[in-house]
């Protein structure tokens, strides 16, 4: 086996376990969102504070977005953004790989 293969295989071993052992580890441990969060601490500094706007799918909805789609809505910027870093990643292999067969004819 290739050393980078061995090290891409110990990089996805080792994100499995960050995934894994931590709920195993923290038994009743609440994991919770930053946004979560920050609002729990803006309600103890501040509690009569009030949002200077509504979200825009909350105004377009009259309510409170369901889980459901938040997690859809969520999932789908993930899958944008991984798009785009792995089209430009492919992008500089390519350059590179197109660099290097030049090479050679524009030394004659």
């Amino acid at each position: 086996m290739k050393k980078d293969t061995k090290i891409a295989v110990a990089l996805i071993i080792l994100a499995v376990l960050i995934v894994v052992i931590p709920p195993f580890v923290l038994k009743g441990a609440e994991f919770g969102g930053s946004d979560d969060a920050g609002s729990q601490k803006i309600e103890e500094i501040a509690g009569d504070y009030e949002p200077w706007f509504t979200p825009v799918f909350e105004t377009a909805l009259d309510g409170e977005i369901p889980g459901e789609i938040e997690s859809l809505l969520f999932c789908v910027q993930t899958a944008i953004g991984v798009g785009i870093i792995a089209f430009l990643m492919g992008r500089m292999v390519e350059r590179k790989k197109w660099s290097r067969e030049q090479e050679p004819e524009m030394g004659r």
